[in-house]
């Protein structure tokens, strides 16, 4: 199978150009001027080509919360934000902390053929920090394993989770949460966790990934721990970039404008590596009941390129990074960048066009950005070659 892109206005990581883009077998076979003979022609007309968004914190609800989202939802909403991979955790009903629930999840997103899914396996049994699983058991294509949802508040237990985890040279997505803290201060809660698991990064060797880091002195202490060469990586959300002093409930909690000046800055110095959206599906009942998270598969891009480009003049060359080419390196995965021989997960923008917020291809609509107005328009999103989705065409229900 041939896909050739015509007139594509190229944007990753390294370069800003226009060119063709070839396409064979899943794989970007070249990119230059192309005169070739194809199974189909797309013309782009100039519009931004950039490489698949891949979402290292996404749930999906699947299985047991399936009124929220599920696989295939979730995966319309994932291709509707112009994202052709989704990394999620597994805080699911029942909880994936064994091969059988973690294989049912692959081999459903496999049935379902839209994205590319990952899946996190629990550190614990039923999430409850009390027994870990047996990790050496573990199935080998697991990347990640993560308590997502609250943190390891036990120190004893972080350890030895974290030297197991080593062991098997994997790594662990850490929700930063001393939950002896919370009530008292959900940023002393963050920030303490933080300091202690980047410790713990460096004294076990353990590869850890923090998950939504949203206060100043997390970041400063990741970016310190970092200056020592722990193994450590972190992500912000986009809606810790862009909203401040406000009470819509999310964990970590939304902060303030010095908290979003800090983030900033530690995008443009490196310290931060990429932009996840905790995508978190709720009917509106539980959000009624004080249920924390909001979906974000269909407007991380429009945030990331209002308040990073338009209002910090961060280049998209840098939001490619962000949300594509480290999001693929933090996997081990052969995607993020346009060049010859890495999968053709691409998705295409006009980013001259304006979009309303009104409804999503989610089953779920906890979003506080409902009637805001952003530049970018996701026009079309193509994974291992194929095309799956074409707004207000193929696979576009809003």
């Amino acid at each position: 199978m041939k896909l050739l892109l015509k007139n594509c206005h190229i944007i990753d990581r390294d370069k800003d150009i226009f060119a063709d883009i070839l396409i064979e077998n899943g794989k970007i076979k070249a990119i230059g001027e192309i005169f070739e003979e194809c199974d189909e022609i797309i013309d782009i007309n100039n519009k931004i080509v950039m490489p698949g968004f891949i979402d290292l914190h996404t749930h999906f609800r699947y299985p047991g919360q399936e009124n929220k989202e599920d696989l295939y939802t979730g995966s319309l909403s994932a291709l509707a934000g112009g994202y052709t991979s989704c990394n999620l955790m597994g805080n699911t009903k029942p909880v994936v902390d064994n091969n059988e629930i973690y294989n049912q999840i692959i081999d459903k997103s496999k049935e379902i053929d839209l994205i590319n899914i990952y899946q996190c396996m629990a550190t614990t049994k039923d999430l409850k920090s009390i027994e870990m699983i047996n990790f050496e058991k573990a199935d080998n294509n697991i990347k990640f394993f993560s308590e997502d949802g609250k943190g390891i508040t036990d120190s004893l237990l972080a350890f030895n989770i974290f030297t197991e985890i080593e062991k098997i040279n994997k790594g662990i997505m850490v929700h930063a949460e001393d939950h002896n803290l919370t009530k008292i201060s959900t940023r002393y809660a963050e920030d303490l966790e933080t300091i202690r698991d980047c410790y713990l990064s460096l004294k076990t060797g353990c590869r850890v990934h923090f998950c939504h880091v949203s206060t100043i002195d997390s970041l400063e202490a990741i970016k310190f721990y970092k200056e020592k060469n722990a193994p450590i990586t972190c992500e912000v959300t986009p809606h810790h970039i862009y909203m401040k002093d406000s009470d819509f409930r999310v964990n970590p909690s939304i902060r303030t404008q010095e908290d979003i000046d800090c983030i900033i800055k530690m995008i443009k110095n490196n310290t931060v590596d990429a932009i996840a959206t905790d995508h978190a599906p709720h009917t509106k009942e539980d959000k009624d009941n004080g249920a924390c998270g909001m979906i974000g598969l269909e407007t991380a891009f429009n945030i990331a390129y209002k308040v990073l480009h338009e209002e910090n003049n961060i280049s998209l060359n840098k939001i490619s990074e962000l949300m594509s080419y480290n999001p693929a390196k933090i996997l081990g995965e052969n995607k993020g960048v346009i060049n010859p021989t890495y999968d053709a997960d691409l998705v295409i923008i006009d980013i001259n066009k304006e979009i309303k917020v009104e409804k999503f291809n989610s089953k779920s609509n906890n979003s506080p950005f409902i009637g805001e107005k952003f530049r970018g328009s996701i026009e079309m999103t193509i994974v291992n070659g194929k095309v799956k989705f074409e707004k207000g065409a193929k696979n576009d229900n809003r």
